[in-house]
């Protein structure tokens, strides 16, 4: 083989290598947006779905439970809503209660998760304080609202007639500016 032949298949597969680490840095870019959007989209995980309006209620009970985590480097107290009983597809309003505990503005966010697993696809939020970071004055208090409804058809899944009570957990985090 000639020198110029081989050096003409070295620089292909030196692009081709190029293109591809290129195409793996985009493919790990995106995987992240991507994992959410599947989430949401399925209620994979237990990720909750969001919503513009509830559908409106019908007759039976579920009961929601909500939970709150925190990092311990967001220097809040968090105080979760009292477990509620709702009718599916009402529309529900409930608030946490957050105060800053430090003489400094703070800012922290939220994840959430819905538990079991199988009630995920069925709980959307109208509204939620986890869909923006949250900012506190020094010492401030604050009520963090959350606008649901469980979707009806929730008491039509054969996968989850055994759910009689969901559990809306949020872990809080310092946001780093």
């Amino acid at each position: 083989m000639s020198e110029a032949l081989a050096s003409k298949n070295n620089n292909r597969i030196a692009i081709r290598a190029a293109l591809f680490a290129l195409a793996m840095l985009g493919v790990a870019f995106a995987s992240v947006p991507l994992y959410r959007i599947f989430c949401q989209v399925t209620g994979f995980g237990g990720t909750t779905q969001q919503a513009a309006e509830a559908p409106g209620a019908v007759a039976a009970e579920i009961g929601v439970r909500f939970d709150v985590n925190m990092n311990g480097a967001l220097p809040w107290k968090v105080e979760a809503a009292e477990t509620v009983r709702i009718h599916p597809g009402a529309r529900t309003i409930v608030n946490y209660t957050a105060q800053n505990l430090t003489a400094r503005t703070t800012t922290g966010t939220a994840t959430f998760n819905v538990s079991p697993v199988q009630a995920g696809q069925y709980f959307s939020k109208i509204e939620c304080f986890c869909f923006t970071e949250q900012t506190l004055k020094p010492g401030e208090t604050a009520q963090m609202p959350i606008i649901f409804f469980v979707d009806p058809a929730i008491a039509e899944d054969p996968n989850t007639d055994f759910i009689d009570e969901i559990t809306l957990s949020y872990t809080f985090f310092p946001v780093e500016k």
